[in-house]
Order: structure tokens, then sequence, then C-alpha cells
């Protein structure tokens, strides 16, 4: 037996418009510089907020950490010393129940440099 997820229902002030289908959406913000993305995302939900519609989130996924181990010797010679680089990349989850258009008034932000913004719309 599944339970499901059922959103709750959205007022009139918050949805300008009552005749338009309220959609699940979910934006994914990806950084490497945390202190754009934890602004990107407060924007957001202060945005979101304003127009009074359902949100949850920013959910803080887990940090990616790519390493590469190489050596400074461009030869081999000598001791073997090594060089570790590492690229730390943050993740957040911001999910929103509003029309497609007031979603497009809130997006309408300035968005910080590094900061990549991917918006999927669910309808189930």
């Amino acid at each position: 037996m599944s339970t499901a997820y059922v959103p709750p229902p959205v007022k009139k002030e918050g949805a300008e418009a009552s005749d338009q289908k309220v959609h699940r959406i979910r934006i994914t913000l990806t950084s490497r510089n945390v202190q754009n993305l934890e602004k990107v995302c407060s924007d957001l939900k202060r945005g979101a907020v304003e127009k009074k519609l359902h949100v949850s989130g920013p959910v803080r996924l887990p940090t990616k950490h790519l390493r590469i181990t190489t050596r400074k010797a461009p030869s081999g010679e000598g001791t073997n010393t090594w060089d570790r680089f590492e690229m730390r990349i943050h993740k957040r989850l911001i999910d929103l129940h509003a029309p497609s258009d007031v979603v497009k008034q809130i997006t309408s932000i300035q968005i910080e440099p590094g900061v990549n913004v991917d918006v999927t719309i669910n309808d189930r």
C-alpha cells in the first residue's frame, strides 16, 4: 500500500487566476560557491512566500567531492611528490506548487554567477 504525497490546496489569493492548473515544480540549484547558492535559494523562497505559494525547501543534498591526484614532476623523475586537487559541487532542491506563469515571475530574479538552475515540472 503506497501513500502518495497530496499537495495542500492553493488558496485563491495565492494563485492569481484560479482557472490555471497548479503544477508541482522542482527547482534544482547547483554551484561550486555555497554563498552564491544560498543567496539564490533565499531569493527564490522569499519570492514564493510573497506570492503565498506552498514551498518546501531548500533541501540540502550531499556535496559531491571531485578529486584528482597527479604527480608534480612532469617527467616522472625525482622524488614522488603529488598534487591533490578537489572541486566541491553543492546542490539544493526547492519544490513549489504553483501555475507555470507564477513560477516565471519568481524565477526572474537576479541569479548569481556560477549557479546553475534546472526547473522541472511534474504533473501527476
